[in-house]
C-alpha cells in the first residue's frame, strides 16, 4: 500500500501533474520546467524529488544538465498503470492544453542566453 500512497500523494499537486504531462510529451531539463511552469528552480526541484522518490520520474546527468523523463520503475504497478493512462488524461484542461501547446517552444539553449 504505501508505493500505492506515494504515487497518489505524488499526483495530488497540480503543479506535478503538469510536470508529468510535459514529461510524457518529451525529456526536460529543470530550467525548462521552470520556463514552462514559471516557478522558482528550488520549487521545481522539490517537485521533481516528489516525483522521483513516488519513481513516476528518473533523471539522468548530460554534460551541464540533468535531464528527466517519465517513466516508472517495473516493481512499480501503480506508478505505471498512472503514466499509462495519463496521456489521455486532461488533455481538454485549458492549462494543461496551453502548456502542452507552448512545449516546442521551450528550448534550453534560448533560455542560456536570456540568462
Amino acid at each position: 500500500m504505501k508505493t500505492f500512497i506515494r504515487v497518489m500523494k505524488a499526483l495530488s499537486d497540480p503543479n506535478r501533474v503538469k510536470i508529468v504531462k510535459m514529461l510524457l510529451a518529451r525529456e526536460m531539463c529543470v530550467c525548462e520546467i521552470r520556463s514552462a511552469l514559471d516557478l522558482a528552480q528550488p520549487t521545481i526541484s522539490k517537485h521533481l524529488k516528489v516525483l522521483e522518490d513516488a519513481e513516476l520520474v528518473t533523471s539522468r546527468k548530460e554534460g551541464l544538465f540533468v535531464n528527466y523523463r517519465a517513466t516508472a520503475s517495473s516493481e512499480n504497478v501503480y506508478g505505471r498503470a498512472m503514466l499509462l493512462a495519463m496521456p489521455d488524461w486532461l488533455n481538454e484542461d485549458k492549462d494543461v492544453r496551453s502548456l502542452l501547446n507552448r512545449l516546442p517552444g521551450i528550448d534550453r539553449q534560448i533560455i542560456l542566453k536570456r540568462l
